[in-house]
């Protein structure tokens, strides 16, 4: 494409067709990549089928939110730089608007049908994470050596807690990788037509690199709460590779360890996410904004949106320009497999802790979330429907008990 300005026209036509996806995509990222599919390449023609499956295999490959990258390259194709910001604007401010009222109705709601809807979303925690380690051991972990590198990652993140297990298990698994899952494959790359250019992409990746180093640098010279957060969430959302539910276990060692947001309100956010159309991590606009005082919340909650969201762009830019060469590498496609194998295992081990032993107190919770893992493997129920189920059923819970 070329680097000519795109007319204002394009950029309303991005923000228009990303909006009523952000109203209306239901399902996590896989169902996204699908309602963009359809929407982008058979509905509307903006590229071929074959372009649209490379680009989901470089955003797949990428630590980040899978669907909230393809959103923002289709508008950058669209539209350039301004077609991209109104993309993931669009796409993502309806979720992270509604998940902020929750966080700020919670705060001020109480009594028995409000508690036991919390506490049917702590269940549905269980239920969600418990399908989504089951689907993702299945794909990612289908032989001996990486349902090891998994079962490594787990001892890794319960005998070093916090971030610094996070990052080692990861570590490990992509070093592992390198080493144990070279399995060429000969496949065809095809380029995409994208308006960034290599000094964009290695300054992009510059940026990157320099917020991850210096933010725990400057927060440690300086131990600013902004900074703090600021550090916390661009971490995390450096770290996420597998999929928007490998989120968990990271932000519950950045925030629920630290104190900052209790175990309770960190699985009823995480249980109302569910429920709510967009991509998952919007979950981190919750978290900013039960962090602080009412008063703060909208501040807490944009630093942290931002924050998480900000690494996986940044990588995407600057891969963007060397991705059909980077992609023939036989390194790269193992790093990545054993990567994707020890975030089996760190999702794994927060199912446990804290999901598992903060949500199931007796046998009604454990039928409940019993319940929840069977609608979504086996009456493949959307999430949103099971969300609305269990909460009913925590409130029947609370109120019986």
């Amino acid at each position: 494409m070329s680097h000519t300005p795109r007319p204002a026209g394009r950029i309303r036509e991005v923000f228009s067709a990303f909006l009523l996806l952000g109203l209306t995509s239901f399902g996590g990222p896989i169902a996204h990549l699908g309602y963009f599919r359809t929407e982008f390449v058979e509905r509307r023609r903006w590229l071929s089928e074959q372009a649209y499956a490379d680009l989901v295999a470089l955003c797949q490959f990428l630590p980040g939110p899978a669907s909230s990258q393809v959103g923002f390259t289709l508008g950058l194709m669209r539209a350039g730089p301004w077609g991209a910001a109104a993309a993931w604007f669009a796409f993502t401010l309806p979720s992270a608007i509604v998940l902020i009222m929750f966080a700020m109705s919670a705060a001020v709601l109480d009594g028995p049908i409000s508690q036991g809807i919390i506490h049917g979303l702590k269940v549905t925690a269980v239920a969600i994470v418990a399908h989504a380690v089951w689907g993702m051991a299945r794909n990612l972990c289908p032989d001996q050596r990486r349902a090891g590198i998994a079962l490594a990652a787990v001892f890794t993140v319960v005998l070093v807690s916090g971030p610094l297990g996070q990052v080692a298990a990861i570590v490990v698994g992509a070093v592992a990788g390198m080493a144990l899952c070279r399995l060429h494959v000969e496949s065809e790359v095809q380029e995409l037509p994208l308006p960034v250019s290599g000094r964009a992409g290695h300054l992009a990746g510059l940026v990157f690199v320099v917020l991850l180093i210096g933010l725990p640098l400057l927060a440690w010279a300086n131990p600013s709460e902004t900074l703090v957060v600021m550090d916390a969430f661009y971490r995390a959302g450096a770290l996420v590779f597998g999929g928007g539910h490998v989120v968990l276990p990271l932000l519950e060692a950045e925030v629920v360890q630290s104190g900052w947001v209790g175990a309770d309100e960190f699985l009823a956010g995480y249980g109302a996410a569910q429920a709510v159309p967009g991509p998952l991590f919007t979950f981190a606009a919750y978290l900013g904004a039960v962090m602080g005082p009412l008063g703060a919340s909208l501040f807490g909650a944009a630093l942290a949106l931002v924050m998480i969201f900000i690494p996986g762009l940044l990588l995407l830019v600057a891969v963007l320009p060397h991705w059909s060469r980077f992609r023939r590498w036989d390194s790269a496609q193992a790093l990545m497999r054993g990567a994707n194998a020890a975030v089996v295992g760190i999702l794994g081990a927060a199912l446990y802790q804290p999901v598992w032993t903060s949500a199931i107190l007796d046998r009604y919770e454990f039928a409940l979330a019993l319940l929840g893992f069977l609608l979504l493997s086996v009456w493949k129920l959307p999430a949103w429907a099971v969300v609305i189920i269990l909460a009913g059923g925590g409130v029947l819970i609370t109120l019986s008990l």
